[in-house]
């Protein structure tokens, strides 16, 4: 089957945010006189937006309290907007295969869990030149991933088909994404969760290195 777009994750897709994400999540944690947690476990926290990071990696009593829930959230966007780009840096070879599909004139686009006024930060600083039809983030009045509202509107504007979309991410919710939306779903090995849960929710083909995203995929403009 030859694609004719590709929309990507973003976290653990396109960039290595881990170690910012954390770390702003335990500021948070330590302003409220919490525990921490290692950088690791935030490979689990993450995947499904902002929120249900802060109930994650809250302790449970406070976790099952959405109004102190909202209060966390607003201060870990607070620590995240100061912490965006300390450490966040596209996977190497990422940069590379989005420029080479986008001078073969492949449409691309972004979508991802994570909320939008960070996703525009991080996509406008680290990716100048990469033009995405669309960077679409956690917005009001949207469902997240695996919900596929987002992703097929991505697709809509494109004005491809959803069997023309080849979609990378790097967890179960984005294979699960893919599949809920008629894409082709490409698990990648270089982020944050490990081939077992990509194969559990079916991935139909697994990348070692954002390089085989040109050698292995094969798209047609």
């Amino acid at each position: 089957m030859a694609y004719k777009a590709a929309i990507f994750d973003l976290d653990g897709t396109l960039i290595d945010s881990l170690a910012d994400l954390a770390d702003s999540a335990n500021a948070m944690l330590t302003h409220y006189g919490f525990p921490t947690h290692p950088v690791e476990p935030y490979r689990y926290f993450v995947g499904n937006g902002s929120r249900k990071l802060v109930e994650r990696c809250l302790p449970a009593d406070k976790a099952a309290d959405a109004t102190f829930v909202d209060e966390a959230l607003a201060y870990y966007k607070d620590c995240y907007a100061t912490r965006i780009l300390h450490k966040t840096q596209p996977y190497d070879g990422i940069v590379d295969a989005l420029r080479t599909l986008q001078q073969q004139g492949i449409p691309l686009g972004i979508c991802t869990n994570k909320h939008q006024s960070a996703a525009d930060a991080i996509v406008g600083k680290l990716f100048p030149d990469i033009h995405f039809v669309e960077n679409f983030g956690d917005r009001p009045g949207y469902p997240r991933k695996p919900d596929p509202q987002k992703p097929l509107q991505i697709a809509k504007e494109m004005g491809v088909q959803p069997a023309e979309v080849a979609y990378f991410g790097d967890t179960s919710v984005d294979m699960d994404t893919a599949h809920n939306a008629g894409f082709y779903a490409v698990g990648v090995l270089w982020g944050f969760r490990p081939r077992e849960e990509l194969l559990e929710h079916g991935a139909a083909i697994l990348l070692e290195h954002p390089s085989e995203i040109i050698e292995r995929i094969n798209f047609v403009h």
